[in-house]
């Protein structure tokens, strides 16, 4: 399972302060050496991450980080990678040490239960002191899970195991699907997989594996075919297929060449519905239309590859959209983990689809954007939106078109009153 991508783990972080034994913890739980132990203070610098099978809750990926008390100029290049890691955990586990529970273990459990994240308590080196009733008491009152360890004698580490399958999220056991809902069993779909520059050699990009992988779960079938083939490979089905899935880059000759009846849309449209909130990035593809020259533009993408010539986010979205709003805007791109804290400058926010990582995370930055007052959409409804064919792209989901349709009455209005 090690090979199961990141994205589709559940990331469960370890919080606390230093040398409370987080990373005896993960040591201990993964049964290797995967941090650095010390009886000093602050000895994990950047969060490590460890990946895992554990049974029965399947593929996880343990983080664990740095104290939030850690002190001096580098201690706070620690702590901001530290709050980073609050953003993408889907369940929360604070270390205590020898039975202490006070202002900073309450800041921890703020910052994660702000985010609706699962907490566990684990009070760890149990062989030296234990909490008392009172504490226990207090915290399942809270309905806070907690339990004693000790990464020593080994006691307790069965406890933290089913409580870790206790408090997954629901929606983690029951993830939502890419499009088997869209495509069932015995249909089948077509994907185009566009072989350009951005196609990495010997292999596929991993949202069109996942979208294979996620029909075959579902009992369908599909047929992989290139934008330049699509045509011919309509031509020989005997029927038609059930849903046409393309990369956003090849949107306008996959639109031509696809049958009106037959229902069109694209992986990164996909994902966002999987990975994020398809009707808030749908609403949010209409700023589009209030983008004027001279405003600035964040290009979020998940992963950290090397930008090539054409590339997508850099080069290409950016050409559509001044082509659309005929003058110049301003863009800038941010990569990986990390996110701008101040969205104010920005009149809209256009992130890739999220393939590489959690939901948790995704969901965590439409909120962010939310609360900042800032739209955010994803690259295949910006793509879609400023080609003119938002509307085929949204066809298989009705809910996503029915509240685009509302939302630009909405606008409408509010742009009549001013």
């Amino acid at each position: 399972m090690r090979s199961t991508p990141k994205s589709m783990r559940l990331h469960i972080g370890l919080f606390g302060r230093r040398n409370a034994g987080k990373s005896s913890l993960l040591n201990a739980v993964t049964a290797q050496q995967v941090s650095i132990v010390s009886p000093v203070a602050g000895t994990t610098t950047d969060p490590v991450e460890k990946a895992m099978e554990l049974l029965p809750l399947g593929p996880v990926l343990f983080i664990d980080t740095a104290g939030l008390d850690d002190e001096g100029t580098l201690g706070e290049l620690r702590k901001e990678r530290t709050r980073a890691v609050f953003e993408r955990v889907d369940l929360g586990v604070i270390v205590c040490q020898e039975g202490e529970w006070g202002a900073y273990e309450e800041m921890l459990f703020s910052e994660l239960d702000q985010r609706k994240v699962p907490v566990i308590a684990v009070f760890n080196k149990s062989d030296i002191k234990r909490p008392d009733t009172a504490l226990l008491n207090m915290l399942s009152a809270r309905k806070i899970a907690s339990l004693c360890l000790s990464t020593i004698t080994g006691e307790g580490l069965g406890d933290f195991r089913q409580a870790l399958l206790d408090s997954a999220p629901a929606d983690f056991v029951e993830q939502p699907v890419i499009l088997r809902d869209l495509v069932g069993a015995g249909e089948l779909a077509v994907l185009v997989t566009p072989i350009d520059k951005e196609a990495p050699k010997g292999r596929l990009i991993m949202p069109q594996v996942q979208s294979i992988r996620d029909l075959l779960d579902g009992d369908a079938s599909c047929l992989v075919t290139t934008d330049k083939g699509l045509a011919a490979t309509l031509a020989k089905l005997k029927e038609p297929p059930k849903l046409v899935v393309t990369d956003s880059q090849a949107f306008l000759k996959v639109a031509a060449d696809t049958p009106s009846h037959i229902p069109m849309t694209g992986f990164s449209i996909l994902f966002s519905r999987y990975r994020g909130d398809l009707v808030t990035q749908v609403e949010g593809a209409l700023a589009i239309d209030s983008l004027k020259p001279g405003d600035r533009v964040l290009i979020a993408e998940s992963c950290s590859h090397h930008p090539i010539e054409d590339d997508i986010g850099r080069v290409k979205i950016p050409q559509w959209l001044m082509k659309y709003v005929q003058g110049e805007l301003i863009f800038d791109s941010v990569q990986g983990h990390d996110f701008k804290m101040d969205l104010s400058p920005y009149k809209l926010v256009i992130h890739c689809g999220a393939c590489v990582t959690n939901r948790r995370a995704m969901l965590n930055r439409l909120l962010r954007c939310r609360k900042a007052g800032v739209p955010v959409t994803n690259y295949g409804l910006t793509i879609a939106y400023s080609l003119g064919i938002f509307e085929r792209a949204l066809e298989p989901f009705p809910d996503a078109l029915a509240a685009y349709e509302k939302h630009k009455l909405y606008l409408k209005a509010k742009n009549t009153e001013a």
